[in-house]
């Protein structure tokens, strides 16, 4: 074992007063944290396998900065390959030099290995990185943390706690920040908050209660949408339907697509809020991605799947892409895949929309993931077609697959891999927005800046 790696048990010590300290501690290269829940089952876990990117409620998990010309980047790491133990990491590729540093810890999770844990990141108007971790409970109270200088991963600086579980901030200039979250209690309901200075946070509103909630969010310009499912009884298993709200005014009111008055919490299944009941069809849904096209109108990717159990008994596993067409909500099938946790995810460009994700079969069928393939349509989201697979012949299967916030075209999307059959290592992947080229984020370092290594 490098000298290096001995070494970060020691330095991990010292993370709870990690704002005595100049620096945080650096790893030499980029190892995510592989995780399984449940009992294997027949066709595998209900989620394993690589989860450095987990999940599409954690967002955003990357931005392009222009002035520093850096796309800054958190993902859920660990110590050393054989261990399951948490890091929060952080990092930037730098587009100028098109090298990576050594990876940041910015906070250890001290024993957890699970990436509901993860984190978040935005970067505020005068270039300060705010990194937000998940908490669980009351148990893992959710932290906040700001670097030390602009447009720096060198120090970080704890600046609150605060009961959130699933964090995604978002930076409205003038405004401040926006932070969509949830709590986990008998069930788990969503909330906002508002900060002009990311230090005093507004008392939490409570938008959705009806028996638990997953949601998704997105910016666009001083607006804020959130599309969220429910869980019937509280059973996460369970979750369904797919519902969308909005806010022009830092999530102090709410209004549905058509611009109606929402009076939150919501609290009734049946409400001005839903898009589509799909309780009554007996289908689950599984929140993707969300974003504006270029009409400033909100786009939703789902995954439908008839039951929770992993293998073909719930397929099939069907790729929607949810929109506005004629002042209707539209439904428009992408393809099948092979898995609920199956992520991928939606961006515009001035002639296409795009869908990148792993839709293909993986080396472990029916795990988590799978092979990366990109998706267009020309026709505004009515018809898609596959343009081309970014992986093949993958060894692990590839999973959760992210866009960066204000995406720059040489850092289009980053992903994990793993094997989803059993424990193994996951490394870190790029590619650019022709999805043409792939590269892997170095899992081990001998300098301090270092190039990824192209593997497509």
């Amino acid at each position: 074992m490098k000298k290096a790696a001995l070494l970060i048990p020691l330095l991990l010590l010292f993370l709870g007063t990690a704002s005595l300290f100049a620096q945080n501690p650096r790893v030499d290269g980029y190892r995510g944290i592989w995780f399984s829940t449940g009992p294997r089952q027949e066709y595998g876990y209900k989620l394993s396998g690589g989860v450095a990117t987990f999940g599409s409620r954690h967002r955003p998990i990357a931005v392009y900065s222009e002035k520093a010309k850096k796309t800054f980047f958190v993902y859920g790491g660990t110590t050393v390959q054989d261990e399951r133990h948490l890091l929060i990491m952080a990092s930037f590729f730098d587009h100028r030099s098109g090298k990576v540093p050594k990876p940041v810890i910015v906070y250890d999770k001290m024993g957890v290995k699970e990436p509901y844990d993860n984190s978040s990141l935005t970067l505020d108007e005068d270039g300060y990185i705010w990194i937000f971790v998940s908490g669980y409970g009351r148990t893992r109270p959710g932290l906040v943390f700001k670097s030390n200088s602009p447009y720096s991963i060198d120090g970080f600086e704890m600046i609150t706690k605060m009961e959130m579980v699933s964090p995604q901030p978002w930076h409205l200039g003038e405004e401040g920040f926006v932070l969509l979250f949830s709590k986990t209690g008998e069930k788990t309901e969503l909330f906002c908050s508002s900060s002009t200075d990311g230090k005093s946070w507004t008392d939490n509103r409570r938008l959705a209660s009806m028996g638990g909630h997953l949601q998704i969010s997105e910016s666009y310009g001083g607006r804020i949408a959130t599309a969220f499912n429910y869980f019937p009884g509280g059973d996460i298993d369970s979750q369904t339907n797919l519902y969308l709200m909005l806010s022009d005014d830092s999530g102090n009111t709410w209004k549905t697509i058509e611009g109606k008055d929402l009076k939150v919490p919501l609290t009734e299944v049946e409400n001005e809020a839903l898009i589509k009941n799909f309780e009554k069809e007996g289908s689950l849904v599984h929140l993707c991605d969300i974003d504006f096209d270029r009409n400033g109108d909100p786009v939703i990717l789902i995954v439908v799947s008839k039951g929770y159990v992993p293998g073909p008994e719930s397929g099939p596993r069907e790729w929607f892409v949810v929109f506005r067409k004629n002042n209707e909500w539209a439904f428009s099938k992408v393809c099948e895949s092979t898995h609920n946790f199956d992520r991928g995810a939606i961006d515009f460009t001035e002639n296409e929309w795009r869908i990148i994700g792993p839709t293909q079969p993986g080396p472990q069928k029916y795990g988590a993931g799978g092979e990366i393939a990109l998706w267009t349509s020309i026709d505004n989201g009515t018809s898609w077609e596959k343009r081309h697979d970014v992986t093949e012949n993958s060894i692990n299967n590839n999973s959760f697959v992210r866009n960066p916030d204000n995406v720059n075209k040489a850092f289009y999307a980053l992903w994990t891999d793993g094997n989803s059959d059993e424990f193994s290592r996951s490394c870190l992947y790029f590619t650019n927005e022709k999805c043409n080229k792939v590269w892997m984020l170095p899992y081990e370092m001998k300098y301090d800046m270092q190039k990824p290594l192209r593997i497509k």
